[in-house]
Order: C-alpha cells, then structure tokens, then sequence
C-alpha cells in the first residue's frame, strides 16, 4: 500500500479542526485508511542515519497514512482533505469542468509518426491562474512521485510532464529522434547536454538511473518541442530546465506520454482534478488538443463523469445490513459518488466521478457502502450454510508419503520451481528442444530462465552443497514441475512428482529400488504385472547405460530409477555415484 506522508497542523488546517492522535487514527480506520506512524523529518533521519545527521532537520509532526493502491486520489494532501471533509458531510464532492481557452488560442500538441515505436500515445492539459504556496508546490511534485510509482509503474506505462506555460509557446511537438540529435539543458542544469551525454550522466544518478532502462536500447528517443523548437521534456527520463515550474508560476502546461493511453487519461485527470481547486476559477481546467499522426484529434482531459445502477437489495445482501434505499444513497453519497434514488423499486442511480478510476464494477461501489456504514457496524451473524472443508486429495497423499519418506531416513528437500535450462537439459543429457519446458520471457538471472520439468537437478544442487556431510546422503523431495500441455487453455499444467536420490561410495541401486517398492506398499499396488507395478529395463541418457528401469503401475508408465550417468554426476559437481527414482503419484490419487 502507498504511504502519503502529510504535515500534521498542514492537515487539521485544511481540515478545519484538530484531532488527538487517537481521534484521527480512528477517523483514518472510518474512512478505509490507517494512520501507520506518527514521526517527524528528524526522527526519519535519525533512524536511518544516525542522530548526527539529523540536527538541523525539520521536527514538524507527520503523520504517514496507508492509502490503498487503487485509491489515486488519495495520494496527496488536496485529496485526502477533500475525501474526508465529503465523508464527515462538511462539503459536496466538488464538479469537475473542462473548459476552453478564454482569450486565446487552445494549447495543441501534435504528435508525428515517430514515436509509435518508442511511446506512442500522450495526453496533455492546462492549469490556468493557479496560485502556489511552498506547501502547494511540494504537494504538487510529491503526488507526481507518487502517480510515477504507482499506476505508472515506475515510468514505463505512463510519464508526468509539468511546464511553466509562460515560457514556452504552442503548438507543441511530441516527436521521436536519434539520442545524438536532440540537445538541452535538463532540468536544474545550466549547460546543454546531447541524449547520449545524458544518459551517460544519469547512470550514477540515484533517482534517474532507474528509468533509463526505459529508453536507451531504442534507435530514437521521445522528445517534446514547443514552436521555437525549445525542448519540454524527454520522457520518460527528464524535464527541459527552460520551462521548470516555480513557486511564481500562474499557467501550467501538463503533457503525459505513454504506452497505455487509458493510464495516461487516469493519471492526467488525478493531476488536474487535485489541483484545479488552486485556480482562479476553482475545479475547472483548459482544454488542449492532441492531434495524432493520422489526422484524429482528441481533447483533453476527459473527466468524464458516467452513471452505474444498482439496486439496495444488492448492497444489503451482499454488505449484511438492513439499510433503506434513501440510506444506501446518502453512505455512497459520502464516499464522493453522488448517488439518488431513481424511484423504480430500490434501483440507485451512482455517479463515477473522474476522480475514481477505481470504481470498475458494482462490487467497487459495494465496498465503498460498506465503509461509509463502517465495518465495526455490521451486526456479527452465524453463516446460513455449513460448509465442510476437505484437504485437497492431491495434498493429503503428498503429506501421508512425506512422513513415511521420513520415516525411511530419507531427508527432505525444497528446491527453487524455476531453474536454468542446463539444469533440465544440458546437464541430464537432453536436447532443450525436447524438453516440454514453460520459458520465462524476460528471466532476471541465469539461474532461473525455465520452471523445472523434473525435481532431480535441484536435488543434485543440494547434494553438491552438502558434499562434506557423512555419508550416506539420502534426501527426497515431493513436489510441482511444470509442463507444456496444449490441451489447457494456459498452455502448461503443473504435475506433482516424487524424486529421491541416494549418494554413497556405491550406487545403491537396491536402496532405491527397496524405497519404491516401500512406496508402493504404502499406496497399495501390489507388484504385479497386470493390476499391479513392475519394472522393466529402459534406456534414459540421464542414467547409465543397462542399469535404468522404466516403472509401470496398472499399466501406464509412471516413472523412472535407476544409477546416474557419470557425465550427469559430474556436472553438478559430484565424485560419488548416485542412483535416484522419480515417480508421478497422482495416478495413485
């Protein structure tokens, strides 16, 4: 959950009065919030720092609110303010209104056929006659932060740029070009740097570092340029210095560039709805035009407002309470969904404002209800159906032959589900072409490019590391591989398999054998050719030559055992011949 970090006497200003530390801790839980922590700058500091770095730091009072990651709006002091004064029914839910340039022309943005392989969609906005405070303006750059971390997904689904629209001038341009064509000064910066140069700058940058990944393998790099060929920003990664906002600044020029345009409209209407309230004309906002390579035109922000119906049965149901119509529209009235009754039977009308993007299904403004009538208010009722709860078959076999495995001085493993492809392939003998593995598409580490199609490597791993125990080792491990399977609609199942390996001076191929034929006993398959198990020779490269057997129980394969090839043995950085089983125990369900 996100953490919005706000001055305690900033907010019970804004909030008309003052709350004990308890009051407000209970306020947060009506609301669906948690006050998490009540600290200062100096005590951050000097808990993360040392208390020598700490003197000279602020010791204002903050107060750190859990918002739920869904909840956009709630993300900086402007929301969280208006949120609770619509709860407690002090103010309306302000409307929100789009309106056009008034003694101008409205503000364009053009975008060229370049940036489809890079970024290709943007959203833009204006912020007219608003007027800043320092406690606005850090507010105004903390919730960007904050939108960038979370719907944004650290830049990569969307990218806030802010300008002082009275330094630069329109209609702008959202193009694409080469890192060593595209020249600015970035933001708090006075010397003039190429993309490339850039780049380079802000690998040891703590903050930006994070986001060149973004860009830097592509051909060409996103910029924005206004008519005099001023550079605005290269998203995803930094501002142009020339159009920085300050705290003097009257008219802002908000451009978001993304990959997903649904986001960018999300993200740019949280910007302008929270701060709108600032302008001279309070909660309205400029247009601006975005047109698109093809010709299309598109005007933004949308703040779109849109009607849902539900009836009260549904929310009484579902929440457990016995509210009247008239009631269930007022609790979702407080919540900032104006809400009425439409008259036919117990049908609500609820109106989704721009500001809850949230609010997706009828089960969202369910849950909105339930809040607003406080959960501490539903009356505790025993469940009309009795329901039995059963271990999963699948599962309780598994934990039966995991204590009887034990019980055979088998010692038992947990190994990594994902591995490398050597591990499944290379490693036991076999072409990774044959192998029904599911791949990662984008795999972090060497180590795990695949999810395991057999528990054997893992279990070799750990008789490698554990090499200097005595001897004899013996581990076992019962647990899921994944295969490919085109007959499921998500393309692999997973199979829940046993594997065991035992490690001495000899093979030990009569141990193994002795612990599947235990098993056996302990599933209740007799050994026996027709309704029972057996044995016959087979020939596997992860095993030596002549001494593999191929399992059969009621007349379908199941399995393997037999002695490890020495080249596998080798491999995985063994000296000790080794004989394993591996096994499918869910024909035995």
């Amino acid at each position: 959950m996100p953490t919005v970090s706000v001055k305690r006497d900033l907010l019970f200003q804004a909030l008309g009065r003052a709350y004990s530390d308890e009051e407000f801790d209970e306020l947060c839980f009506e609301f669906g919030l948690e006050l998490d922590e009540i600290t200062s700058e100096k005590d951050i500091i000097s808990r993360e720092q040392g208390g020598e770095r700490a003197a000279g730091a602020s010791d204002v009072v903050l107060y750190k609110i859990d918002v739920p990651a869904n909840r956009y709006d709630l993300l900086c002091l402007e929301g969280l303010v208006r949120g609770l004064q619509v709860f407690k029914q002090r103010i309306e839910a302000p409307r929100y209104r789009r309106v056009k340039a008034s003694g101008g022309e409205t503000q364009k943005l053009i975008i060229t056929k370049e940036t489809a392989a890079v970024r290709p969609h943007a959203v833009a906005a204006v912020l007219r006659n608003i007027s800043f405070t320092q406690e606005r303006y850090d507010s105004f750059i903390e919730l960007q932060e904050k939108l960038h971390q979370n719907i944004c997904r650290k830049r990569t689904l969307v990218a806030i740029g802010t300008h002082d629209l009275d330094t630069i001038s329109g209609p702008f341009t959202y193009t694409a070009k080469a890192p060593d064509d595209i020249r600015f000064a970035p933001l708090n910066q006075s010397s003039q740097y190429t993309a490339t140069q850039l780049m380079a700058l802000y690998k040891t940058d703590s903050h930006l570092r994070h986001y060149l990944h973004i860009i830097e393998d592509e051909p060409l790099y996103p910029v924005i340029y206004d008519s005099n060929g001023v550079v605005l920003s290269m998203p995803p990664i930094i501002n142009g210095n020339h159009s920085k906002i300050s705290l003097n600044t009257k008219n802002i020029f908000i451009e978001c560039t993304a990959t997903d345009v649904t986001k960018a409209k999300i993200v740019l209407d949280m910007m302008v709805t929270m701060f709108s309230e600032y302008c001279a004309e309070p909660f309205t906002v400029e247009e601006a035009e975005v047109i698109y390579p093809d010709g299309r035109c598109c005007v933004y922000p949308e703040l779109a407002y849109r009607t849902e119906t539900l009836s009260g049965d549904f929310i009484n149901r579902k929440v457990g309470i016995k509210e009247s119509t008239e009631s269930i529209a007022g609790l979702l009235t407080r919540m900032c969904l104006r809400s009425e009754v439409t008259g036919k039977g117990d049908e609500i009308r609820v109106e989704i404002p721009p500001t809850r993007s949230d609010v997706i299904h009828a089960c969202d403004i369910m849950e909105d209800a339930a809040i607003a009538y406080g959960f501490n208010n539903i009356t505790r009722t025993t469940p009309k159906t009795y329901t039995v709860a059963n271990q999963l078959p699948l599962n309780k076999l598994t934990e039966l032959l995991r204590t009887d495995l034990a019980a055979a001085g088998f010692t038992e493993a947990l190994t990594f589900a994902l591995c490398s492809q050597e591990d499944i392939a290379d490693k036991l003998g076999k072409n990774i072409k044959d192998v029904k593995a599911v791949h990662i598409a984008n795999p972090k580490t060497a180590e795990f490019q695949v999810a395991r199609t057999t528990l054997l490597p893992g279990l070799l791993k750990t008789l490698a590391a554990n090499r200097k125990m005595p001897l004899p080792l013996k581990l076992f491990e019962i647990s899921d591989v994944v295969m490919k399977d085109d007959k499921k609609d998500v393309g692999a199942r997973n199979n829940r398999r046993l594997c065991a390996v035992f490690c001495n001076k000899s093979p030990g191929f009569e141990v193994i054998h002795g612990l599947l034929d235990r098993v056996m006993q302990l599933l209740e398959v007799p050994p026996t050719r027709n309704h029972g198990y057996h044995i016959q020779a087979a020939q596997d490269s992860t095993f030596f030559p002549g001494r593999c057997a191929e399992i059969f129980a009621r007349g379908q394969s199941v399995g393997h055992l037999g002695v490890l090839h020495p080249d596998v043995i080798n491999r995985f950085e063994l000296t000790l011949p080794c004989s394993a089983l591996d096994l499918d125990i869910e024909p035995f369900l």
